[in-house]
């Protein structure tokens, strides 16, 4: 079922042309994130279908009945009232339904009432409605909410205005996901949210009964739950099939062949051209060049393919290579005004490692960054750095800028040696360029000060380099870039991201970090995950184990500990069952997503004229497509089935 099109859209600012003849289609359960460079026009696009701004042509079509449900970025939840009271005006309705069923059960009491029978049908027709619109869950699903968001702790007659900006923004994405809309437009969400936090909302939207339309930087979110993705660039969208990492893949493989196409015209047109050049004077020729003229003539000419080459180009290089050793940190406490706030650490980095710190919000990651950085002093322990080491340390809160100097002076003053030329050269490659190098830092925009901040960092050629969340602020373009120039790095990195896919990319091991202790995990983040969900599964098997053994009298029958044991087993082998279906189930989907890429690639070949005008191609194609539909049905069918079974 379509639930919303996008057909020939344009906007304009002024001037400025901001969407032009987009095209987007939303049908029941898709799950769409909407990508591009910062400044493409996504929030712009949203807002449209929002109903919060207006286009200038082409058609927004949204059935009647379709609801729309709509986060805008960090937006903040502006109320009097406390976080339950406020949860609850989403469903004033049954609240309403719920009084007027205690009225008719008043009512009802009375048998000598002179309309009981119509009371009676009344009642029963009201408590079906109330049931089948969830009035018997609803604090339920309040209570799920809020702990999903990492409220559970919370007292719930705590006033909204008390809050923080962050937990503000987390209480306006609960509310709208209580909602429940046909479509859910998301724009950035994943802001001011934990890792843990972030695994819920990902849960959540997966198997969220309606369609999803997001904006979000954060592109291990867009891999966990996006199926297809439109890119809004050069004004307009282009759509692909998959998550965020098919994505690109399908993007570099549709740029080549594009490329490709327009290569081989081009080579046809030259080829052409000359004949008609060596040829259109010769009496015995003339004839096959204005032939060929006519042919040049009947070209639909390809476009050269657009590539977006606004984006930053830069590499990490070092002065001189450091020792085997880079770092070692025993024993360390460190603390603000005297009072510990990480303690008796132990951490040890060797060349060539890339070491991912992670850990809870508040656990103290900045802190022990900042410590080894020189930048705080520590309170016990030592910091002991290789030969030859030279650190470069990223600050997130860009504490390092000065905020009255110009883009060309911050850096320049640290390398006054270096020709302006060289400085203007850097910049440019940080997206700096023109009059942008005379900007004041202080007006600088997130991204712009992220930037700056890498620039100056590049130009240190350290080796062993300290970033505290390196890609807060980029857009997705500048992540890939810093992600390709940190691979190729030949010094060490320690750094922190709640940029799970960053970490997956660049951790060779993830270093997790409790209160007094640092637990290594050699691998990328997803083997982590895994090493996580095994000991949570060992853990509660030790846990059942030790209940069972509790329930069972030392004095118990040999009966009762052979019952044990097989209860025991029991839920073990339910367990085991359980991942199985778990894993059939991601099979079944990752199917059905192969499938539905393929059928797109066929139906895209049926729009090739050369393919239509050709009968058995045509015919051919229609019945690989029709052979793949049942497939999907089928596999729909078994995805249901195991669906009930949890």
């Amino acid at each position: 079922m379509i639930l919303l099109q996008c057909v020939q859209l344009s906007k304009s600012f002024g001037v400025e042309k901001i969407l032009s003849n987009v095209k987007l289609e939303v049908q029941h359960r898709d799950r769409i994130a909407l990508v591009g460079r910062n400044g493409a026009g996504k929030s712009t696009l949203l807002k449209i279908i929002a109903g919060e701004l207006t286009h200038d042509s082409g058609d927004l079509i949204i059935p009647k009945n379709v609801s729309i449900g709509y986060l805008a970025q960090d937006t903040g939840l502006v109320s009097e009232r406390s976080i339950w009271d406020e949860m609850l005006t989403v469903f004033q309705h049954l609240q309403e339904m719920e009084k007027s069923l205690r009225t008719l059960e008043e009512q009802m009491s009375d048998i000598h009432h002179p309309n009981y029978n119509k009371v009676l049908q009344e009642y029963d027709q009201l408590q079906q409605d109330f049931k089948d619109k969830g009035g018997y869950q609803y604090e339920a699903d309040i209570r799920g909410i809020l702990s999903g968001l990492n409220f559970s702790h919370f007292d719930y007659s705590t006033n909204i205005r008390s809050l923080s900006g962050g937990q503000k923004t987390r209480l306006a994405l609960g509310k709208l996901l209580l909602t429940k809309p046909d479509i859910l437009i998301l724009d950035e969400p994943t802001n001011h949210l934990d890792i843990e936090t972030l695994t819920w909302l990902e849960q959540y939207l997966s198997g969220y009964d309606g369609a999803v339309l997001i904006v979000s930087h954060d592109r291990y979110f867009l891999d966990r739950v996006v199926n297809q993705v439109y890119e809004l660039s050069f004004h307009r969208t282009s759509k692909y099939m998959g998550n965020y990492t098919k994505y690109l893949e399908e993007k570099a493989k549709r740029l080549e062949l594009e490329r490709k196409k327009y290569e081989k015209q081009q080579d046809e047109i030259k080829k052409l051209e000359d004949f008609v050049q060596k040829n259109i004077a010769r009496a015995s020729t003339t004839n096959r060049a204005k032939s060929r003229r006519k042919q040049l003539e009947k070209i639909e000419l390809l476009e050269r393919p657009k590539e977006d080459s606004h984006s930053a180009s830069f590499r990490f290089t070092i002065e001189k290579q450091s020792g085997n050793d880079v770092l070692v940190v025993e024993n360390l406490t460190v603390g603000y005004d005297g009072q510990p706030f990480i303690k008796n650490l132990d951490l040890k980095l060797t060349r060539g490692e890339s070491v991912a710190l992670i850990g809870p919000n508040g656990i103290g990651k900045s802190t022990l960054i900042k410590a080894v950085s020189h930048k705080l002093e520590p309170l016990s322990g030592t910091i002991h750095y290789g030969s030859n080491v030279t650190i470069g340390y990223y600050d997130q809160e860009q504490t390092q800028l000065t905020s009255n100097k110009t883009v060309l002076q911050e850096l320049w003053d640290d390398y006054p040696h270096t020709p302006e030329k060289d400085i203007r050269t850097v910049l440019g490659n940080f997206l700096f360029s023109g009059e942008d190098v005379l900007k004041i830092v202080a007006d600088l925009s997130g991204g712009e000060k992220a930037r700056l901040a890498l620039a100056k960092l590049m130009m240190q050629k350290a080796n062993l380099l300290l970033l505290d969340e390196p890609t807060n602020h980029l857009d997705l373009d500048s992540k890939e870039v810093l992600e390709s120039a940190l691979m190729d790095y030949p010094g060490t990195i320690l750094f922190v991201s709640h940029d799970r896919y960053f970490v997956n990319r660049m951790a060779t091991r993830i270093a997790e970090l409790a209160s007094e202790k640092i637990t290594n995990y050699l691998g990328d983040y997803d083997y982590y995950l895994t090493k996580k969900l095994e000991q949570e599964e060992w853990r509660q098997l030790q846990a059942e184990k030790e209940a069972a053994l509790e329930k069972t009298p030392a004095s118990a029958p040999a009966s009762s500990e052979k019952q044990t044991k097989h209860d025991y087993e029991r839920d073990k082998e339910l367990k085991k069952l359980e991942r199985q279906r778990q894993r059939k189930v991601a099979e079944l989907e990752k199917r059905i997503e192969e499938k539905e890429e393929q059928i797109a690639g066929w139906e895209e070949e049926l729009c090739d004229p050369e393919v239509y005008q050709d009968h058995e191609k045509s015919l051919a194609i229609n019945e690989a497509l029709e052979k793949a539909k049942a497939n999907i049905d089928a596999w729909l069918a078994e995805w249901e089935e195991l669906q009930t079974e949890q």
